[in-house]
């Protein structure tokens, strides 16, 4: 896939988060969204920086980073969840 359409997702991917911030009457539905993915983006980082303790890793990917990126927290505990199973 072209960078550019990777950024494309990113950015409708924001632009969805914005949205539904908005609907929901938060005050700064942008800060929002954006803070939405880089939780997602952060806990992803920290999961593999701790993986020498944790014995747990989540190998870096554009799907792995693509799902922590648009599914926040929630989405790197599924990463965390299929990593266990499989």
């Amino acid at each position: 896939m072209p960078w550019w359409g990777i950024a494309g997702i990113f950015a409708a991917a924001f632009l969805l988060f914005a949205v539904v911030h908005a609907v929901a009457k938060n005050k700064r539905p942008f800060r929002r969204a954006l803070l939405s993915m880089l939780s997602g983006l952060l806990t992803l980082t920290g999961v593999n920086l701790l993986a020498g303790v944790t014995h747990v890793a989540i190998p870096v990917s554009l799907l792995s980073i693509m799902t922590a990126a648009l599914g926040g927290v929630p989405g790197v505990t599924l990463l965390l969840f299929l990593n266990l199973i499989v």
